[in-house]
């Protein structure tokens, strides 16, 4: 019989600690169980001559499968270098013991050459240049992947280069003509001038001319006003083909897509009687369908990640706007640039600074990472002249690449002021001290500070929000409370269509949507599922609510898993009410917009309570009053994009609730950065 060779030996004794350790950090939560399970998976596949290498490589498996949960699309061979146990937030000790049971048979990789040499000798992994045989791991450059990742990745560049760089050569003195009828001008704009100039009617002239265009912006900065301006552009700019023009409204969420289609309504609506007869802008908005989520719009097929539209079955669209785009992730953007027309024009909106998607990828921050700067060509600055009238400062001139082309950041917040605006804008610029200089001057009205808060305070915000702001929950159960007759008496000031019943849901609706508790974690005394408990309680025994079992008239949920049955989607919130067809029986009423639908509660089997949700889920959303929730310890969750999301839900009013000062300033001062190749492969 034979023998296993001493390194052989070594190395089989080495992948049994290291696996035994990864299975210790499973039990104790500081890896997620199918880290231990893919590291295992990952040691199966090598063959019987694989290096001795294998221990180090199932280390390397681990964290990265880690990494990816936590929205890393790869492990960057440098961090592992440079300080791994920072990377997982593990112990020494912890760190260590994985360390020395990975060494049984050779030494700790201890440079990047020396890794990357290490995982291309390995069965396991693909170095990209070499014969590929479909290996579950890629090593690109110093970089490591999933391979899923690291095609999605490859896809979202190529596809955003190609769109980028396929400039159109429209009339600019056809857009001139209609970006000055579309923006009048305004005191400040450059003009010839050098000033600052419009941004926004920058944007339409730069997104006219390619096939790709990302316009980015803080709240209150106009993006959908601007995107209304330029649909009306496009319109004009094909003639007598604007009827034919197919022009979809997506967004990552239900609720986001709704808020797109309205916005832009609205928008078109003010834009058709300033144009009159010049542009039947009307009769053309009619022919937009609905706004539409991105699983929606591409034909999510349940229990598959494959979608209904792909490259062999393209979309059927001339032009696709998309909101939110900081929540889309880098599947779905691979997914949606894969399936979309060679000719479509891509228009992506959404604010690079506000907290990336839940899952893996940070898109939309790789592809505005020279937003700021502007970087515009030469080229770029005659053609703005031209089309618009305006210069481009000195100060956003330089080399950038196509993708800087065909980028614009809107820079004038023409709403979004005032000590909420201040506090958003010093904590997006990670200045605590501002930050808290804003917190203290503030009077009571608009912001307020909780500090040294307890959990119980944000229970008694939820019920009656706090003394000079009012909202809270108690307003949208009273009127629950007071039944329909309540908008036969004219009291409420919901509009008179519909029945009775229909105005009065949408008044109950109206009054829920204006108060929310946002959380920055989901366990624990200040994450979601405490406090939704907690809340819960304490209005029950106010008598606001009377809990029978799971459903009870008054409870807010949120779907947490599409249904296309049903017709519901990841992260849609609705109102559970009395049926008054079928008396006994509960639905839940979704607001769409300016229109409202329900399904029957029973029906509803993946949903939780949503007194409080996470800042991720609402993302897309805004509340006259929005109350943050920050736990004293959050890990690498807390930190400076999701004080800055929470704060920019707020449309009039904003609490925020710390148990202790120092937690604010340790948020603002950390920034989530996710590992990412996508840059890189962009330049």
């Amino acid at each position: 019989m034979a023998t296993m060779g001493s390194d052989a030996l070594n190395e089989a004794v080495g992948a049994a600690g290291v696996l035994a350790q990864l299975d210790a950090l499973a039990e104790g939560g500081q890896l997620r169980r199918l880290g231990a399970a893919f590291a295992r998976f990952i040691g199966t596949l090598g063959s019987s001559s694989a290096s001795v290498a294998a221990s180090p490589l199932l280390v390397a498996a681990a964290l990265l499968s880690e990494l990816e949960g936590r929205g890393h699309s790869c492990l960057l061979l440098d961090d592992l270098v440079r300080d791994p146990r920072a990377l997982m937030g593990w112990t020494d000790e912890q760190w260590l013991a994985v360390r020395s049971a990975a060494t049984a048979a050779a030494p700790w990789p201890k440079t990047v050459a020396a890794w990357t040499a290490l995982l291309a000798g390995c069965d396991q992994v693909w170095r990209v240049g070499d014969l590929d045989f479909q290996q579950p791991l890629v090593l690109d450059g110093a970089r490591l992947y999933l391979r899923r990742y690291w095609r999605d990745e490859t896809l979202v560049a190529l596809a955003v280069r190609t769109r980028a760089q396929a400039q159109q050569a429209p009339d600019p003195l056809l857009a001139r003509r209609w970006l000055d009828l579309l923006f009048p001008a305004r005191d400040g704009d450059s003009g010839d001038s050098g000033g600052e100039p419009d941004w926004q009617k920058l944007a339409c002239a730069v997104a006219l001319r390619g096939k790709l265009a990302i316009i980015t912006g803080g709240p209150g900065t106009g993006k959908t006003y601007t995107v209304a301006r330029l649909l009306a552009l496009l319109f004009a700019s094909v003639g007598d083909k604007a009827g034919s023009l197919r022009i979809a409204l997506a967004a990552p969420t239900g609720k986001a897509a709704a808020r797109l289609k309205q916005s832009i309504d609205n928008a078109l609506g003010e834009l058709a009687t300033l144009l009159g007869a010049a542009l039947p802008l009307r009769e053309l908005a009619q022919r937009m369908g609905a706004a539409r989520t991105l699983h929606s719009l591409l034909g999510a097929r349940p229990d598959t990640r494959s979608f209904q539209h792909h490259h062999g079955n393209r979309l059927d669209v001339d032009v696709l706007i998309v909101d939110e785009a900081s929540m889309v992730h880098l599947e779905m953007m691979a997914s949606l640039l894969d399936a979309l027309p060679p000719h479509a024009t891509l228009i992506l909106l959404g604010d690079k600074d506000q907290l990336a998607s839940v899952e893996a990828g940070a898109v939309l921050g790789d592809l505005c990472h020279d937003a700021v700067a502007g970087n515009y060509s030469a080229a770029t600055q005659a053609y703005v002249q031209a089309a618009t009238g305006q210069r481009l400062p000195n100060a956003y001139l330089g080399n950038g690449g196509a993708l800087a082309q065909q980028t614009v950041m809107l820079r004038r917040s023409h709403r979004f002021g005032g000590p909420i605006g201040a506090l958003a804008l010093a904590v997006n610029g990670g200045d605590a001290a501002a930050a808290h200089a804003v917190l203290r001057a503030a009077d009571g009205a608009e912001l307020a500070w909780l500090q040294a808060a307890q959990p119980a305070d944000v229970h008694a915000l939820a019920q009656s929000g706090r003394a000079g702001a009012g909202d809270g929950y108690a307003p949208y159960l009273e009127l629950i409370a007071a039944g329909v007759h309540a908008v036969l008496d004219g009291e409420t000031d919901v509009g008179k269509g519909g029945t009775p019943h229909e105005r009065w849901v949408g008044a109950v609706l109206k009054r829920f949507e204006a108060f929310r508790i946002l959380c920055a974690v989901r366990d624990g005394e200040w994450g979601v599922t405490g406090l939704n408990e907690a809340i819960e309680q304490r209005l029950e025994r106010a008598g606001l609510i009377r809990r029978r079992g799971a459903w009870y008239v008054g409870r807010p949920v949120m779907v947490t898993r599409n249904d296309y049955g049903m017709g519901v989607f990841n992260g849609d919130i609705g109102l559970t009410l009395p049926d008054p067809l079928r008396p006994g029986s509960l639905r839940v009423y979704f607001s769409e917009g300016g229109t409202v639908r329900s399904v029957l509660a029973t029906r509803l089997r993946q949903v939780e309570t949503a007194f409080a949700m996470t800042v991720h889920k609402s993302q897309g959303s805004e509340f006259r009053h929005t109350v943050l929730a920050l736990p004293r310890e959050g890990g690498t969750t807390l930190a400076r994009e999701l004080v800055y999301t929470g704060i920019t839900r707020a449309s009039k009013r904003f609490t925020l609730v710390t148990p202790e000062a120092i937690v604010l300033e340790r948020a603002i001062v950390a920034r989530t950065q996710r590992a990412s190749g996508l840059r890189g492969l962009l330049d």
